[in-house]
C-alpha cells in the first residue's frame, strides 16, 4: 500500500501552498492548521507531512504555535520539516510528539550533525532531498548546493535514516505531475524508503507511484491538489490501496 502523506505548509500561522517554493506566491487555503490537520484525519488519512516554511527561510522554527495546534488536535503521525539545524530542536520536537523530523539543510552543510542524529533518533530522520532536477537547494530551497541527489543518498545510506523525500521544485506546486524518472532512479540507488513529492495534480500520480513500489517508493506527498479539489481524499485513499 502506498503511503499518501497530506501537506500542511506553514507561513504566518496559516496553512498555505507555494508556486515552485516562492515564497510570496502562496495561496492561503486554511487560517487554523489545527482544523486542516483534523479534516485529514477525518478523511482516513494516516499520516500528516507539515513543513514551517518560514522557518526553512529563516533557519530556526517559526511557526511553533501552529506545530503544536495540530499536535494538540489529532492523534496521527506527523512529520516535521522547515528550519531544524540542530539537535536540540530535533529532541524537542519528537518529545513534543512528532514521529519523525526531516533535515535537508543539515544533511548538506553539516554532515557530522546529520550522522549524529541519524544516530541518536534511529528510524526518526528523514533526508529532504529538495532539487532542481538533480541539484539539491537548500535555505528553503533559495540556495543551490551544488550537490547532487545521488551523492547524497550515497553519503548517508547506511546511517539509519527512516525515509528520502525527494521533491522536484519546478514541479513543485504546478500540477503538472510527480517526476517519477527521477524519483525511481534514486529509489534503485538506495535500499532507504522513498518518498515522492512535488508536482502531484491527478489521480494519475498515485497510480504511478503505486506502481512504483516495487521499485522501492514507498509514498507520496500531496499538496495543492487535494486543496483545490483536482484529487479527492477519498479517490486517493482507495486507489493507494
Amino acid at each position: 500500500m502506498t503511503i499518501i502523506y497530506p501537506a500542511i505548509d506553514l507561513k504566518d500561522g496559516n496553512c498555505v501552498r507555494l508556486h515552485k517554493g516562492v515564497m510570496d506566491s502562496e495561496t492561503i487555503y486554511n487560517d487554523s492548521p489545527a482544523s486542516q490537520a483534523l479534516d485529514f484525519a477525518k478523511a482516513g488519512f494516516s499520516w500528516i507531512h507539515i513543513v514551517d516554511l518560514n522557518g526553512a527561510i529563516e533557519g530556526k522554527p517559526v511557526n511553533k504555535d501552529a506545530v503544536q495546534s495540530i499536535l494538540d488536535t489529532v492523534d496521527l503521525p506527523l512529520q516535521l520539516g522547515g528550519g531544524i539545524r540542530d539537535l536540540k530542536q530535533i529532541e524537542t520536537w519528537l518529545n513534543a510528539g512528532v514521529s519523525r523530523v526531516i533535515l535537508g539543510t543539515v544533511a548538506v552543510k553539516n554532515p557530522a550533525l546529520m550522522i549524529e542524529a541519524c544516530e541518536a533518533f534511529p528510524d526518526q530522520i528523514i533526508l529532504g532531498l529538495d532539487a532542481y532536477g538533480s541539484d539539491v537547494a537548500t535555505e528553503g530551497w533559495v540556495e543551490k548546493s551544488g550537490r547532487s541527489t545521488l551523492d547524497m543518498i550515497h553519503q548517508y545510506e547506511d546511517c539509519g535514516l527512516a525515509g528520502i523525500i525527494y521533491t522536484d521544485i519546478n514541479r513543485d506546486g504546478t500540477g503538472e505531475g510527480l517526476n517519477m524518472d527521477a524519483t525511481i532512479e534514486l529509489a534503485q540507488n538506495t535500499s532507504v524508503p522513498v518518498i515522492a513529492s512535488g508536482g502531484v495534480g491527478s489521480i494519475e500520480d498515485v497510480r504511478a507511484v503505486k506502481n512504483a513500489a516495487k521499485q522501492g517508493v514507498d509514498g507520496m506527498i500531496i499538496g495543492k491538489a487535494l486543496y483545490d479539489g483536482r484529487i479527492s481524499p477519498a479517490d486517493a485513499l482507495k486507489e493507494a490501496v
